[in-house]
């Protein structure tokens, strides 16, 4: 039977195991059978990082590839209600199984918990908690784990980069001045750890009425395109606003799978097609 919730985890995710499991050697490697581990990180809350990784790894799946989706933000887990996920994941031989939706494999802690419930968690057991996620979920073989980070540059970001071997990150931000500054925190703080840039991606880059199709820039437009030129980073792609992306991700139906050919999800699918590109060399190795 699933778990009603987690134990609180230990610091380093040694020690007492949740679901069962033996723990893993000391020395063994982090998610051997995935080829690319990815984060979607923002300097902010707010800028629709959730939606983007959401819908991201969904247009990854739709590229023909095998995609995880790991929700990191252990303090506001958003992903199981983006997903439609009401069911509990199952546990079989101390690993937990992955819920697998929209043609993902996916987990979040808000899939264990009540949604009600606050995780007021310290920092270390935070860190625990992503350690279980990495080292007692049965992921399988996977060409691409897309991991939903916390927003900031906090103590969690830098526990889960030294632990993981991220194969780059993906930047999410909009377009005014205030946000960008926290994005700029975000590339300076995975190129302090020797972690790819990705690029970036422009959330918010404009609303397009649904009434007469003319485009408003609300938070001003290409901010993120420019930010990206100056740090020298690649830009992936721009997303506008629409009612539609929020309204089906509240509704846990994401618009790249259940309206694929609306701006929004070709919007995001640009920015998948991209994301997969710049991987190439990770994915086309055997496995």
């Amino acid at each position: 039977a699933a778990p009603s919730a987690p134990a609180r985890p230990k610091a380093g995710g040694g020690g007492h195991r949740p679901f069962g499991g033996p723990a893993p050697a000391p020395d063994a490697p982090v998610l051997p059978n995935v080829k690319a581990i990815i984060a979607v990180a923002s300097g902010k809350g707010g800028v629709g990082k959730s939606t983007t990784a959401t819908n991201l790894a969904i247009g990854l799946a739709q590229e023909g590839l095998r995609v995880g989706l790991m929700d990191a933000d252990i303090h506001g887990p958003s992903l199981h209600r983006m997903l439609g996920t009401e069911a509990k994941p199952e546990v079989r031989e101390g690993r937990l199984q992955p819920m697998q939706v929209w043609g993902l494999s996916a987990v979040s802690i808000g899939m264990l918990v009540d949604e009600k419930q606050a995780m007021i968690w310290r920092g270390p057991m935070v860190m625990g908690a992503i350690n279980q996620f990495l080292t007692d979920v049965d992921w399988g073989p996977l060409d691409v784990l897309v991991v939903d980070m916390p927003p900031g540059t906090g103590d969690a970001q830098l526990s889960l980069m030294q632990k993981v071997p991220l194969a780059g990150a993906v930047i999410v931000s909009t377009p005014q001045d205030i946000a960008l500054i926290d994005a700029r925190r975000g590339v300076s703080m995975f190129e302090k750890m020797k972690v790819p840039v990705l690029g970036l991606i422009e959330n918010m880059s404009y609303f397009c009425c649904p009434n007469c199709g003319h485009n408003t820039e609300l938070f001003g437009h290409g901010g993120a395109k420019k930010e990206a030129e100056t740090m020298g980073v690649p830009f992936l792609g721009e997303v506008p606003l629409l009612a539609d992306i929020r309204s089906t991700g509240d509704a846990g139906t994401p618009i790249v799978a259940s309206a694929p050919e609306s701006e929004g999800a070709k919007a995001f699918r640009r920015i998948a097609q991209a994301t997969a590109a710049a991987l190439k060399d990770k994915l086309t190795t055997v496995g």
